[in-house]
């Protein structure tokens, strides 16, 4: 069921978590946090809800979780089962993303274990804008020319420019050693580009100067057509910014060309703006 949108939730609608009993046993399943939020954009970071199962009962069980939503929403499982000891809280991941264009509102997330059932809210929020002075490549679509395993391929465009996290939120390439590689967004409609703003590793302990981009060009897509905007070579700064007259365009990207440690290209945050 569908409510009214980005209005605060009345504590009633944050329910305990539920005990099952059958039989002889007994579960306690929950869900944290509540609401949850999510923004209707491929690569902002998903809302995550941490799903719970604890036995209460006087015996070790299996206990199976079914996860449902209502259709604006899409959940990265369906069920969640475990063995569970007794006493001990059994932990399971659960991603949220809706389609861009999903309306700001409160939507449902349904957990059931037997016969009871649990309900978790799912705030969607409203997109951020995207006018001048704003990053156009926040939460955007990103394209590359490969992806690490260990690593995210929207990593690079989450809105997270702290090099300190980059090993959870950043991006690099899967091709050691081989170069070019690229990356950047494609736009859903045109936009003026006239600024690229390139986070590259810096930490204490990664210096940009030794797991830094070292040489890599700006490009923009006008059509089918890719147009180099600028050019950085022996750079050894964990942040570069690339000014050009402004283009309208429907894609850019970095065409990376080597790294400071000719390994890997490594990005923490890739932005652009309009002037």
């Amino acid at each position: 069921m569908r409510r009214a949108a980005l209005l605060a939730l009345p504590l009633t609608l944050l329910v305990p978590a539920a005990a099952v009993a059958s039989g002889n046993k007994q579960v306690e399943i929950s869900a944290t946090p509540q609401p949850v939020e999510v923004v209707p954009l491929p690569c902002f970071p998903s809302g995550k809800l941490t799903l719970g199962m604890t036995n209460t009962g006087r015996k070790a069980t299996v206990a199976d979780m079914r996860i449902s939503g209502d259709p604006e929403l899409m959940l990265s499982r369906h069920q969640f089962s475990s063995y569970l000891p007794v006493g001990q809280l059994v932990k399971a991941p659960l991603e949220v993303t809706v389609p861009r264009g999903t309306a700001p509102a409160t939507y449902d997330i349904r957990l059931q274990a037997g016969r009871e059932q649990l309900t978790a809210p799912v705030a969607i929020r409203p997109a951020p804008p995207k006018g001048p002075g704003d990053n156009l490549l926040l939460g955007e679509q990103a394209a590359a020319s490969s992806t690490h395993g260990n690593m995210r391929l929207c990593g690079g465009v989450d809105g997270n420019a702290d090099s300190a996290q980059w090993g959870a939120g950043g991006w690099h390439d899967a091709t050691k050693g081989v170069f070019p590689d690229t990356y950047g967004v494609d736009f859903v409609t045109p936009v003026s580009v006239g600024r690229v703003v390139l986070h590259t590793l810096d930490s204490a302990r990664y210096p940009a100067s030794v797991m830094g981009i070292r040489d890599f060009d700006v490009q923009v897509r006008t059509g089918s057509e890719w147009a180099t905007v600028g050019v950085v070579r022996d750079n050894t700064q964990g942040w570069v910014t690339v000014s050009f007259d402004p283009v309208t365009s429907n894609a850019v990207r970095l065409v990376i060309q080597d790294s400071n440690d000719h390994g890997y290209s490594r990005i923490v945050e890739l932005e652009a703006y309009s002037s």
